[in-house]
């Protein structure tokens, strides 16, 4: 069965925030934190992985991350809050 992630990227705590959807969300955030995606996460330096949530649906992830995109920005840092902390980078965390 696969796995689809819905993730955000963030430049530090309380920092700019990115969500995004990927299958392989390793690579994807090794991507972000290499700068090697151009756009809005280079731009901002939103190098670190602060939430995902894994599905077995990529409707349900794409549904997920275009909820998450509407919020306004107190109820994403709830989200991340809530599932991280302390705000930690969870890339390492992630196999």
């Amino acid at each position: 069965m696969k796995s689809y992630y819905v993730y955000i990227m963030a430049s530090d705590r309380n920092g700019t925030l990115y969500t995004g959807v990927t299958k392989d969300l390793k690579k994807r955030a090794y991507e972000h934190k290499n700068d090697l995606i151009e756009g809005f996460t280079k731009k901002y330096k939103c190098h670190n992985l602060v939430y995902f949530k894994e599905t077995n649906s990529i409707e349900e992830a794409i549904k997920r991350e275009k909820q998450i995109k509407k919020w306004n920005r107190q109820w994403k840092m709830k989200l991340i809050e809530d599932f991280n902390p302390k705000w930690k980078d969870l890339y390492d965390n992630i196999d």
